[in-house]
């Protein structure tokens, strides 16, 4: 895989700043930019014209192109980082057979929300795309560290430990180390859950909660997301083989996304918090913040998996019922031990 054409689906933050990782790492990458207006305005000045702006390029190690299809048919390795609200269209147009035998990166932190799937559910009834082709990229990593070559660790997941291990190598530089392991679903589905707690983070900021509460609140949050991994598990008819959520990938995941300044997910619900509309706040916040959909996918789910989520509710009935958050926080404070 060591000469692998390395494709990355999207030009946001993550995608940009995984695309510097790929580069400084001295893979050349195509790099499917939507708008052609983009791309003439990267090609001329080395740099995203909208995001993480103060990363620049060695242009020579890019191709880059408009066309979804033409990415697809000169990659091998493909990075779809797109936020999932959007993977349906970006993927509008290609053969449905395009996918086969392509390793497939997923970087969405995100369930599909017309389908509450996650992408490998949603690419495999698309396009075929067998498990064993597909492969996660997550954190904890905000893309402006990234960007500023701080230290970040990815935990790459698929079902072949050498595959993935060859898979992370690409990805591996100065500032970013990897780590493996094979929880595929979990690890997913722990990203989903973890910017819809993060919102809630950021609801009880804006309601002026202090770091006392904020300790409690996330780690009533870490062994909310415990029970629900293990449910999910279960009704995917998955062995309940002990993964230790306490790692990275899983906490390490939670802890960035609760508090860290660069979470949209946490803006986002400090803006609900101070009285914004969900409409005010995304006009304001001019990004997706996967939380807000991802809590209505994750209530959709609940009869089936059959789990008390008490946070995960109370996030949603404030964002998508029109709860009041001070009052719904008040009523988290009783669950809370």
């Amino acid at each position: 895989m060591e000469n692998s054409r390395i494709g990355i689906i999207g030009s946001g933050s993550w995608a940009t700043a995984i695309a510097k990782i790929v580069t400084d790492n001295g893979h050349p990458i195509i790099w499917w930019v939507r708008q052609q207006s983009n791309i003439d305005y990267f090609t001329k000045r080395h740099h995203n014209p909208h995001y993480l702006r103060n990363t620049y390029f060695d242009i020579s190690q890019i191709h880059f192109t408009a066309s979804i299809q033409a990415l697809v048919d000169e990659s091998d390795i493909i990075v779809i980082a797109v936020p999932s609200i959007h993977i349906a269209s970006a993927l509008e147009g290609i053969d449905p057979s395009a996918l086969k035998n392509k390793k497939i990166i997923s970087a969405v932190k995100g369930v599909i929300p017309k389908y509450n799937i996650l992408l490998n559910e949603y690419l495999a009834k698309q396009f075929n795309v067998s498990v064993e082709n597909y492969f996660t990229l997550l954190g904890p990593s905000h893309a402006e560290e990234v960007a500023a070559e701080q230290l970040s660790y990815l935990t790459f997941s698929g079902l072949d430990t050498a595959a993935t291990k060859m898979i992370a190598s690409n990805f591996e530089t100065e500032y970013i180390n990897t780590r493996i392991n094979n929880d595929v679903l979990g690890v997913q589905y722990a990203a989903v859950a973890k910017n819809i707690y993060a919102l809630g983070a950021g609801i009880a900021h804006g309601l002026e909660y202090g770091d006392n509460f904020l300790s409690v609140f996330i780690a009533n949050a870490a062994n909310e997301m415990d029970c629900l991994l293990s449910a999910l598990m279960q009704s995917n008819n998955k062995e309940l083989e002990k993964k230790n959520h306490t790692a990275s990938v899983y906490l390490g995941d939670l802890l960035v996304t609760c508090y860290s300044l660069y979470s949209r997910n946490r803006t986002f619900g400090n803006m609900i918090g101070k009285g914004y509309s969900v409409r005010a706040a995304e006009l304001e916040l001019n990004m997706v913040a996967e939380g807000y959909n991802a809590s209505k996918c994750i209530m959709a789910m609940k009869d089936t998996i059959q789990v008390d989520l008490p946070i995960i509710k109370a996030v949603y009935q404030i964002l998508w019922e029109e709860h009041d958050p001070a009052a719904s926080f008040k009523e988290i404070e009783k669950t809370l031990v």
